[in-house]
């Protein structure tokens, strides 16, 4: 197994191979985060419904795709789960270099961690390969919009087709919907969004208690630190890929819960009882 140097130097080399420096590798996660206090301006004439896009299927993943569920005696808005299991967690924003994408992957299963990845519609239009090696890995796959926009700055009929856009991309490649929807650039989904989730057949909306701050570079020990000063058993985790500083934090976050006992295990596994 590589040392952490070596598998930075691993992660730098496939960078380079993407034709990305570092910086390009963070310019190609995300333009804006899922978090509170980051308000984003209306998008600028955007068409009133996503066209289909140019994506290749992939081959049907080898993984069962999983579809959506109801948790009885959960809000439509989940933030956390049950705090009395020693359980948490760690869910991505689905966007950004793969070759970032996949050592945050490898990682995360080098660790006995099984995760929650919300990708974005065009991101799975460019790359639909990750649709299958996230399922492959023994990860659920779930919706965060098709062009990850301000949703809740938006008129209900453009909403609508963020979600169902990307909800589309998701069954042509896995054969589901996804597992969970999570509202694009914010924390938590107004009532209309909610309802317009329901509607597409989502029955809840995903959000979590715990913000790594990742999107904003701080280094590895800070992402580390962001988690660990507040997660708890039952958390939800946002974390991103297309950053290399949560490639580096994956592995010491994961011992650090090992040794706080709490096993990061998929959302769906968090709620099940």
């Amino acid at each position: 197994m590589l040392s952490l140097p070596g598998r930075r130097a691993a992660l730098r080399s496939a960078v380079r191979a993407a034709g990305l420096g570092v910086a390009g590798a963070a310019a190609a996660g995300l333009t804006a985060a899922c978090g509170p206090g980051r308000p984003a301006a209306p998008p600028a004439a955007p068409p009133s419904a996503p066209p289909p896009g140019p994506a290749r299927p992939a081959r049907p993943s080898r993984a069962a795709a999983a579809v959506p569920r109801r948790f009885a005696g959960q809000p439509v808005e989940i933030g956390h789960g049950p705090r009395n299991r020693p359980e948490v967690a760690l869910t991505f924003h689905g966007n950004g270099e793969p070759a970032i994408a996949r050592a945050v992957l490898a990682e995360a299963e080098r660790g006995g961690a099984r995760v929650t990845v919300l990708a974005i519609g065009a991101w799975l239009d460019a790359h639909p390969d990750m649709a299958r090696r996230i399922l492959d890995g023994g990860h659920e796959l779930g919706n965060h919009t098709q062009r990850h926009l301000a949703i809740n700055g938006m008129p209900e009929a453009e909403a609508y087709a963020e979600i169902t856009g990307c909800a589309q991309r998701l069954k042509r490649l896995t054969g589901s919907i996804g597992t969970w929807f999570r509202p694009s650039q914010t924390q938590y989904a107004t009532p209309l969004v909610r309802t317009l989730a329901q509607r597409a057949g989502y029955p809840h909306v995903l959000s979590y208690d715990v913000d790594s701050l990742d999107f904003t570079s701080p280094g590895a020990a800070a992402v580390i630190r962001n988690v660990t000063g507040t997660i708890r058993p039952g958390s939800v985790v946002s974390l991103h890929f297309g950053y290399a500083d949560t490639v580096d934090a994956m592995p010491p976050l994961l011992e650090e819960l090992a040794r706080r006992k709490l096993r990061a295990v998929t959302t769906t596994e968090l709620l099940t009882t």
